[in-house]
């Protein structure tokens, strides 16, 4: 898992601006923003262009200078493709300012299962394995990191509970445990190349989307009620995908440097979810109790989104192709060795 990644090709004007800024030759800012206005919020261009504005926050790429992260073309640039995303996220995402409604409801599991995880753990091949694991790859090889922006953002019991849930994300002290790291560990296993970003230019928009919201909650004091809200989502919702997806490796032969990843989930996350539910989320809105509506809209957000990558996911699947896009590599190589 190295820590740099290649600078993917762009997919229209959008990702090509942000992809010339950072290597150093800003276009027209002007026109940019307009089409940043007009353009599908949900598309491969925006979708593409966001990641590559915020990815200089995390690691960067291969070849950007490091001070391009605060570069002003880019954070001009990137304020427009926020401004659209967020504004078609509330819009889609509406409701009330009901948290406890919506955490409730993320504990409710359909008798008749369907989603991802339900049809790996009954019908899944490797390939199809493979295929989940280079979409998840994008949040999982850095996994935490967006929540980490949020704390400063906090005080009191929310943020020592926030820290707490966090410093079992990075393994506890442990840099073989780090949940990255297990996630790497897992592709290796299932016979992928775990490059940080690789599977960036091969990752549809459905899949940055959900990734782009965690990096514009946390970068966004403003939003840092729906960053919690994000957080608290994937924490209670993680147990029960994740004790499916350890069946399904475990159906598919696979060795416990696979499963562990899962296991490890279904253990910490059932935790997780009482602690980011009645100490992180409590004590905020004790708090600031104004933040209430971001909170449930964070949750909403990050539930709508989930949804429309697993209707890709299953729809491409049912149809018979990839969910990727072309060119993915080692994802139909044989099954690795038992």
């Amino acid at each position: 898992m190295t820590a740099v990644a290649e600078l993917p090709p762009a997919r229209g004007a959008l990702s090509g601006a942000v992809r010339d800024i950072l290597l150093g030759s800003p276009p027209d800012a002007g026109p940019l923003l307009g089409e940043a206005a007009s353009a599908d919020p949900f598309g491969e261009d925006l979708q593409l262009a966001l990641y590559l504005a915020y990815e200089p926050h995390y690691r960067g790429f291969r070849g950007v200078p490091d001070t391009r992260e605060w570069d002003l073309d880019l954070l001009r640039l990137r304020a427009a493709l926020e401004e659209a995303f967020l504004g078609a996220l509330r819009e889609a995402a509406s409701g009330a300012d009901d948290v406890s409604a919506e955490l409730d409801a993320l504990l409710v599991e359909p008798v008749e299962g369907r989603g991802v995880s339900h049809e790996l753990m009954h019908d899944g091949t490797w390939e199809r394995m493979r295929e989940y694991l280079a979409h998840r790859s994008l949040y999982q090889l850095k996994e935490a990191d967006p929540q980490a922006w949020v704390i400063p953002r906090l005080e009191g019991q929310a943020k020592a509970s926030l820290v707490a849930v966090e410093f079992d994300e990075y393994g506890a002290g442990h840099g073989a445990r780090v949940h990255a790291r297990l996630f790497a560990d897992l592709m290796e296993g299932a016979g992928l190349d775990a490059r940080y970003g690789l599977f960036l230019e091969f990752a549809p928009a459905v899949t940055l989307a959900p990734v782009n919201a965690m990096s514009l909650f946390g970068l966004h004091r403003a939003l840092r009620g729906a960053l919690v809200g994000n957080f608290a989502t994937l924490e209670i919702t993680s147990p029960p995908g994740a004790r499916r997806m350890a069946k399904a490796l475990e159906r598919l032969g696979a060795g416990e440097e696979c499963t562990r990843f899962f296991t490890e989930h279904v253990e910490a996350d059932a935790v997780h979810e009482q602690v980011m539910r009645r100490d992180v989320i409590g004590d905020l809105l004790d708090r600031e109790p104004e933040l209430a509506a971001d909170v449930a809209f964070g949750i909403r957000a990050s539930v709508l989104l989930e949804s429309r990558w697993e209707e890709h996911v299953l729809g491409a699947w049912q149809e018979g192709r990839s969910s990727l896009m072309p060119g993915a590599p080692g994802i139909s190589r044989p099954a690795p060795p038992r």
